[in-house]
């Protein structure tokens, strides 16, 4: 037999080892309990979510899913844990858009690489933030707050739940696409940032649908628009704010990911377990009630997400010259 095709045959006998070895893999998992780290305390959504696809995939495999919270450091405590784990599928890690696409831009050194140490499986569901206003002032649109922003520029401030968050860079985001210029409040927390806005003390917030929709259907607060492209389906009274504003879009995210080196073939049965958990309807009720919507999106999909966000979020704070130590 010729070297050439000698090489061939061994190429093809390595790949058909590989495959086979994914297969069993696959096959036999998972072999163990599973712990699925959680980079923030007990209680909040990312806990949440991960308790209940934890519970459903105890159910479905009858293996121990133990949720691990690793809270601190803005996610950065439990994505490091998570990145130094087994490839082997038993240690999942729910990231969201901070971790992933905000941190690696904010931090000059990060003890973890967002692209190269993780595997993403499922992009499992979004939410979109609500730009609300005082209702002293007087916009009614998106498109009116921008022409009032330009004619009095740094006169209009905006609260958010902490430097560098979502609901900060969502502010920085609108700033960056229409040249406006807006005043940025940072406050330790949701509830008290609202609450400011409420009292009239601050212009407007980005914030939750769960936070500021009861205020504005009390007439406390007056809603602009939803920070994803389109308008959210939990939300249709709401005009995006894309409609005004092109190319915006912030759409906050969580997904389940693995250590990189998990076997494909445990990636894809992950996937399709996850997949079919969210979409079941006690866990759909339950995840889009406060405004939230099923992505569900595969491991190839989610990582263009995860590289679109990255460089979008990079020029958005480059251009706020936002660093966090």
């Amino acid at each position: 037999m010729k070297l050439k095709a000698w090489a061939a045959l061994l190429v093809a006998l390595a790949a058909h080892a590989a495959l086979a070895q994914e297969r069993g893999s696959a096959e036999s998992y998972p072999a163990k309990p599973i712990r699925f780290i959680v980079p923030y305390a007990p209680g909040g959504p990312t806990d949440i979510l991960a308790r209940l696809i934890g519970q459903k995939l105890a159910e479905r495999w009858g293996q121990q899913v133990l949720v691990d919270n690793r809270a601190g450091a803005n996610g950065v405590i439990g994505a490091e844990l998570a990145a130094r784990s087994p490839g082997d599928g038993h240690t999942l890690f729910l990231g969201n858009t901070s971790i992933l696409t905000i941190n690696p831009s904010l931090y000059a050194r990060l003890p973890y690489d967002a692209e190269k140490d993780f595997a993403p499986v499922n992009l499992t569901v979004a939410a979109p933030l609500v730009l609300v206003v005082h209702p002293s002032m007087a916009v009614k649109s998106v498109a009116e707050l921008v022409k009032l922003a330009k004619a009095r520029p740094g006169q209009i401030t905006f609260a958010s739940s902490g430097s560098a968050g979502v609901a900060h860079l969502s502010g920085e985001l609108l700033k960056y696409l229409t040249k406006i210029d807006m005043v940025h409040i940072p406050y330790k927390g949701t509830a008290l940032a609202v609450t400011d806005v409420l009292s009239g003390q601050v212009s407007l917030t980005f914030s939750s649908a769960v936070s500021v929709m009861p205020h504005v259907k009390a007439g406390k607060l007056r809603g602009l628009g939803a920070t994803t492209p389109k308008r959210a389906p939990s939300l249709p009274e709401l005009p995006s704010i894309a409609e005004s504003v092109p190319g915006y879009d912030v759409s906050p995210w969580y997904g389940v990911l693995v250590p990189a080196g998990t076997p494909r073939g445990v990636v894809t049965k992950l996937h399709e377990e996850i997949a079919r958990i969210v979409s079941a309807r006690d866990v759909a009720q339950r995840l889009t009630g406060d405004g939230g919507s099923i992505v569900s999106a595969g491991p190839e999909e989610f990582a263009k997400v995860i590289r679109q966000e990255r460089a979008k979020w990079a020029k958005v704070i480059t251009a706020a010259n936002i660093k966090l130590d």
